[in-house]
């Protein structure tokens, strides 16, 4: 049965998010694109949220590590695309990237809410890229390598912020994203 619901953009950047160099877990987001999702605002099962995001990535050709992208709920991450290896036949200078998200809820209880996601990661900057110019573009269905699993648990009964996370594991390159929206799908 229908929800008599409609498609909704949430929130969407309006500048870029900062540049991230280290080697660690970082928000990829400017802070005005963090959005809020208010208490009880997944109230069934089924109910979706698309995340997308673009930017531009660096890396070099000796040590590029792997690039790792998590959605967060509350500080919580629910979505992992787990670490995508990276290219280490040639370095890359701000090529353009494309990721895609999308989390289905599976459960609604409380503190044990949680959500199923799958995704694509668009971008030249990945292994197994062929390596004549004019290169064109890999996709990577995320998680990365691995099976589709639901995430961790969340109380959908509070206020919870949306936060895009990268980590790349050598602090060799960098990544900016230059677009994010959060859409509400039903």
């Amino acid at each position: 049965m229908s929800q008599q619901s409609w498609q909704q953009t949430l929130i969407s950047s309006q500048v870029d998010g900062s540049a991230l160099t280290a080697a660690a877990a970082a928000s990829m987001l400017p802070l005005q694109a963090k959005y809020t999702l208010p208490a009880n605002f997944v109230n069934f099962v089924g109910q979706q949220l698309l995340v997308k995001a673009s930017g531009r990535i660096s890396t070099v050709i000796t040590t590029p590590g792997t690039a790792r992208f998590d959605i967060r709920l509350g500080g919580t991450v629910d979505f992992d695309s787990l670490a995508i290896a990276l290219d280490t036949a040639a370095a890359y200078t701000n090529v353009g990237w494309y990721l895609e998200i999308l989390l289905t809820a599976r459960s609604i209880s409380g503190t044990t809410s949680n959500f199923m996601g799958q995704g694509t990661w668009v971008c030249t900057q990945m292994a197994g890229t062929i390596q004549t110019p004019p290169k064109g573009a890999l996709t990577a269905i995320l998680p990365w390598n691995s099976a589709p699993a639901v995430g961790s648990n969340v109380d959908l009964t509070t206020a919870l912020q949306v936060d895009a996370f990268f980590t790349q594991t050598v602090a060799t390159g960098s990544l900016t994203c230059h677009q994010f929206s959060l859409i509400a799908m039903n």
